[in-house]
């Protein structure tokens, strides 16, 4: 996706050999003229999958996801990393390990909100290791329900993530593929997919 990348060439900051800061546009301050398109692009690409609802965690994921869901005219829900005195009961729980932040967060979702009958797409803003990812695939597998697909804004193709889902069965579909990040220099993969 040429904006995106140009998006990530213009104003992320490369933090080490593994970590790409993109605050200014996806992560803290968003562009919703780029969120409109992301959303746009992850429903054309999942457009026959018969999706039901969009699923992602809070909080970076949940502007692409609703950006997703509004284009596929279908409900978004976000899993909690955080108690909430209104979701204590019937709810899915899933431990989930965060890359970036390191640390392991308790994902929940109501148990309303998900059927046996629905096909999820994932939405997430970052896919490194997979563990957000697998984490809502098991919430979804859980209530019964089908994983239609996986929607990565930024893959870094460089950690096993993508090729763990792929290989666990899940179609995923990255916007943008990360090689390298070495000598704080973004290298992109060539758009050619290879997950699919």
């Amino acid at each position: 996706m040429k904006l995106l990348k140009d998006k990530v060439m213009a104003e992320g900051i490369v933090l080490g050999n593994q970590v790409l800061k993109v605050d200014s546009f996806l992560n803290h301050q968003m562009d919703p003229v780029l969120m409109k398109e992301m959303g746009a692009e992850f429903a054309r690409r999942f457009a026959d999958e018969g999706i039901t609802k969009v699923l992602t965690i809070e909080s970076s994921g949940i502007a692409p996801a609703m950006m997703t869901a509004l284009e596929l005219g279908v409900p978004m829900i976000f899993a909690r990393k955080h108690q909430s005195l209104t979701l204590k009961d019937n709810i899915y729980v899933e431990k989930v390990y965060s890359f970036t932040k390191r640390e392991t967060n308790e994902i929940t979702v109501s148990k309303k909100f998900l059927r046996a009958d629905d096909r999820v797409l994932i939405v997430d803003d970052f896919l490194a290791n997979g563990e957000a990812a697998f984490g809502l695939a098991r919430i979804v597998e859980k209530a019964g329900a089908t994983v239609a697909g996986i929607g990565i804004v930024i893959e870094k193709s460089f950690q096993p993530g993508a090729r763990l889902l792929t290989e666990a069965g899940y179609q995923v579909e990255s916007l943008v593929r990360i090689a390298s990040l070495e000598d704080g220099v973004v290298a992109f993969l060539e758009d050619a997919p290879i997950h699919s």
